[in-house]
Parts: structure tokens; sequence; C-alpha cells
């Protein structure tokens, strides 16, 4: 079951939202006394995390984090409840934030990584510029728009900048813009990464003051790999965290029993994600501080659920939390693909309300930011979102008018866990079906009542197996043609549900000999440009470079690669 609210926080709430009532009511008399002034759209501002989990945050009912920052964002906000982002990892995830289309529309199975890993997966490098994005629409209405934090939309040789897509100023990471900064020279960079962008996005909203602005403001934490500064750290040194705590979830606390060593994990990553909550307090008074605060609507998520501590630099990212829900990073279960859906915009969105019944989606921002800004969005633009507006602003949770799709024709790391369900997903009401692209392997779940996904119901429900299956299939006729798909359903990798699977055994890789193949000058150690390129996780691989560089003299030799593979 979802952890229910305290009935003194939810006292709270509701007196919040009384006082919201009396504002709003006060405002009106205010305004027909006065005249009615003109209408100014919102600013935005567009906080994504990564691989924050559906229950890291106080108010998510997580027993240790500190996040009196998201806690109050909650209570002077909207928590939509049930949303949901369109993929289980972050470049689609993200695409489909900037676009309102299903990620797999551009081919965008995966993150994206080089060259060779992108075409073995059938994607393209990047994003297709000629795509509309929101940035692209809001900046044509007259908006200053910005992008600061990670980007991973595309980079390398020949990937556009995020400013071919609508972005007026930005300074990015996993990209070929301005840098933010340089990952591999400072080592606690990405433990003061958020502080730098909300340095740049205050310097921005400064600027734009008096015109609306738009902000993408998307940080690296708590991806991986976590180094929190010692400064960071000592807010959690006596923390002594438990894996059986009954705040968590029944599959969390499965995961958590077999960590390697929880409470310096949960020290680390506690740490991350509270000087996170810290700088976006930092952002939330200079709002206050410059006026702006009720011009200016925030919208919070994550790009997907929490990493797994067993992926290779992910020890102390792996222990986020997806409260009750099952499964986590990379799976369409609820844990995968279900993160914090908060609005805050005083004297318009309800204050401390919590929306439980309306299904909404990361395909929804833009045609929902677009009609709130006043912005049309264009005919021929294939939205697979919808308009979420009225919601926002209070109106009643009404059903979808169309489905919310997905489709992972990649891995799941804990499959032997019970996380990999069938390649195909719909959510249609209260339902939610899991099935093959060969119509067969259907697992259904009723999430209102089963939000943890224990209980298959497919077998009690055949009818609805049917509609939603047809769904499914008529869904995919309408993306366009993979390799990759096709590849997939031939192996018969579609055969993948909640069954068990064997563990695979560790690869021993000959590393004096893949040194020795790195090194093209032939000088007995490697340079960045020679090791970063060989990296698969190409977000990680400045970071890792310098934990290999144990001697911090700028390069590797061949002890200090070896010895990183042991």
């Amino acid at each position: 079951m979802l952890r229910p609210l305290t009935l003194g926080f939810a006292l709270l709430w509701l007196n919040l939202a009384a006082a919201e009532t009396r504002d709003l009511i006060l405002v009106a008399g205010q305004s027909n006394s006065v005249g009615a002034e003109t209408k100014r759209p919102p600013n935005v501002i567009f906080i994504l995390t990564d691989d924050q989990g559906w229950g890291d945050a106080k108010f998510a009912g997580h027993p240790y984090v500190k996040t009196p920052n998201l806690d109050r964002l909650a209570k002077e906000g909207t928590w939509l409840r049930q949303f949901y982002v369109a993929a289980t990892v972050c470049s689609p995830s993200r695409a489909a934030f900037m676009t309102g289309q299903v990620p797999a529309r551009f081919g965008i199975h995966g993150h994206f990584a080089d060259h060779a890993s992108n075409a073995s997966r059938s994607m393209p490098d990047w994003l297709d510029p000629e795509v509309t994005t929101l940035p692209d629409l809001l900046k044509q209405a007259g908006y200053a728009t910005a992008h600061f934090g990670k980007w991973h939309l595309g980079h390398g040789t020949g990937a556009p900048a995020p400013e071919a897509y609508g972005i007026d100023v930005s300074k990015t990471q996993n990209s070929s813009g301005t840098p933010l900064g340089e990952e591999g020279k400072e080592p606690y960079f990405r433990a003061r990464s958020t502080a730098l962008m909300v340095d740049e996005t205050i310097k921005f909203a400064k600027a734009n003051k008096d015109k609306p602005f738009y902000v993408n403001l998307w940080t690296l934490v708590p991806h991986a790999a976590l180094k929190p500064t010692p400064e960071q750290l000592a807010v959690y040194s006596e923390l002594q965290p438990k894996a059986d705590d009954p705040a968590f979830g029944e599959w969390t606390r499965k995961y958590y029993a077999n960590a390697k060593d929880l409470r310096s994990q949960m020290q680390v990553f506690c740490a991350s994600l509270t000087d996170l909550d810290t700088q976006i307090g930092r952002l939330l008074d200079s709002l206050d501080e410059l006026g702006l605060t009720n011009d200016t609507l925030i919208f919070f998520s994550s790009d997907n659920g929490p990493e797994d501590y067993r992926v290779g630099n992910a020890a102390n990212a792996g222990v986020g939390s997806a409260g009750p829900l099952r499964a986590r990073k990379r799976s369409m279960h609820e844990g995968g693909i279900r993160t914090f859906g908060l609005v805050r915009w005083p004297g318009k969105v309800p204050a401390g309300r919590v929306e439980e019944n309306a299904v909404t989606g990361g395909v929804d921002f833009l045609p929902t930011i677009a009609a709130l800004a006043g912005v049309k969005v264009p005919a021929n633009l294939v939205a697979d979102g919808e308009d979420r507006s009225a919601l926002w602003l209070g109106g009643a949770a009404t059903p979808r008018l169309a489905p919310l799709h997905w489709e992972w024709i990649s891995g799941v790391q804990g499959a032997q866990d019970g996380y990999q369900p069938s390649p195909l997903c719909v959510r249609d009401g209260d339902w939610k079906l899991f099935v093959r692209h060969d119509g067969q392997g259907a697992q259904l779940f009723n999430i209102p009542k089963d939000p943890g996904e224990h209980h298959d119901v497919a077998a009690q429900n055949p009818e609805v197996v049917k509609t939603l299956t047809a769904k499914a299939l008529a869904w995919t006729k309408t993306l366009p043609a993979s390799p990759a798909r096709d590849k997939f359903v031939a192996n018969g990798q579609t055969k993948g549900t909640a069954k068990p699977a064997p563990a695979k055994a560790k690869k021993n890789y000959d590393r004096p000999k893949i040194f020795e193949s790195w090194d093209k000058n032939k000088d007995g150690f490697l340079a960045k440009d020679e090791f970063i390129p060989h990296m698969g996780d190409q977000a990680d691989a400045p970071a890792r470079f310098v934990r290999f560089d144990q001697d911090k003299d700028g390069r590797l030799s061949k002890e200090e690669f070896v010895r990183a593979g042991n």
C-alpha cells in the first residue's frame, strides 16, 4: 500500500489550502475594485533531477533524507501522485519532456552514448534539431529561454548545441554547448554542480525579470557517481539506516537487505540529495527577493526511477527509494517510470493539494505549459501528450483522452528480482498492461488498488487484457520502423517477464592488453583523449578518469589502469 499521510501533515495541508482560497477571494475582490490588470504569462522553471526515486523526499515518506525545500514546494503547490515519465532512462525521458512525443517516434530507445553504441541500438546520435520543442514555441512567443545543467540529448562530434533547440542561453554537461564546468579536473564538481546551476538560473532571472522566461534546470545529482563534500557528508554522520524500515515498501526493503554497506551508501546518497534541496531553497529565496515568486511556475520531477547499486559506479547512487513501488531505473514497472510531479504557482495552482487520481505524464508537459503560457501548439505537431492545465489549476481529475504508452527493448538490471516485464506497456484508466509484441505474455495490474504491482490479475480480467493488448499493438504500428526492435523480437527477447533470470558471470578482461591498444602514442600512459572515447557511459567518463588517476598527475599509468579493474 502507499504510505498514508499523517493526520498532522494532512491538517497542515488543509490549512494551507484554506489560506490559499482566502487569498484568491481577496485578490479577486481587489481586482474588481481597481480594475483588471494586464495578464502576464508565467515564468517557468523546470527542475529535473537525475535518478531520484518516487520516495526520495521527506514529504514522500523517506525516513532519513532531509528535504525541507522540496517539502515546501509540496506544501505550497500540488503533488501529482500518478505522474509518469515517458521512458525508463534519461535521454528518451528528456526528449519527451522537450517535444510532447514518445521517444520511440525519434528512434530514441535508450541513453545517447558514442556513435557505435547508438548505431547498435538503431538510434540517432542526437535529438533531431528540426523537431519542434517547448523552448522553440516559447521563444517564438517572446520568452527568454535557458538551459542549465545536464543535457544528454546528444553530444560529441557534429552534435548540435542546446541553442539549436530554441535555447537562448546555456551552460550544460553532456552536450556540445558551453560547459557548466570541467568535471574531470574538479573532484567535487558533481557535488557542487547544483549550486552552479542555481547561480546561473538566478542570474538569468535577474536579467529577464521584466519579461517572461523559461529555464530548464536539469541537475546531475543524484546520478552516479556521487562524492559529496566533507561538509555535505557531515550532516549524516550519525545516520543508522535500517533495511527493514517500515517506511519503505516491500520491494525496496528486499532490495536494501542485499546492499553491501547500507549505512555508508545511504549517508552519501542522503548528503548529495540534501545539498540539492539546499540549492533549490536558495533559488526559492531569490525568487522571493526578486518579487518573482507569484509570477513563476515551478515544475519539479525526475527523469526516471532510482539507480541500482549493482551497476558499476552506482554503489552510493543506487540506494534511492522507489517507496512502495516495484523495481527501479530501466524497468517499466512503477518504480522505474513513476516520478514526482510537483507544481507550484502561487495564487494559481492550489497549495497543499495531493492529487491521487489523475494519470499524467511527461508527454503532457509541452501542451500543458504552452496552454498556461497562452502559446498555440501548431496543428501539425503530433502530440502524444494532453493539455492538463485545467487539472494543474485545481480542476477535477478527468480521465485521459488516450492511454499512456511505453516500449523498452533493452535489458533490465534486476530481472532476477522481478523487475523485467514484457516490453510493451499501456496505462489506461486504473489498468496497466504489459505485453509482448506478439500479443502474448500479458500481465495486468490495477494500479490504484495495487500500486506495488504485487498481483497480476490478467487471468481474472480477460476482456481488459484483450482490449489493452489491441491498443498496445495498434500503438506500435504508429511508430517508425526500427532494426533494433526487429532484432529484439527476432531473438525472442520479448519473452522477458517477471520470472527470475540467472545471474551473468563476470567477464574477465585482459586489462594490460587493453591498455596497450588504447595507448595510441605509446608513451606508457593514457591521456584523457585516449581513455574517454572508450567509455560506454560518457556522462561518467571524466569522473571515472579522475578516480582511476590515483597520483593525480592527469594521466593513467598501466598500473593505475589495471588496478582499477580489480
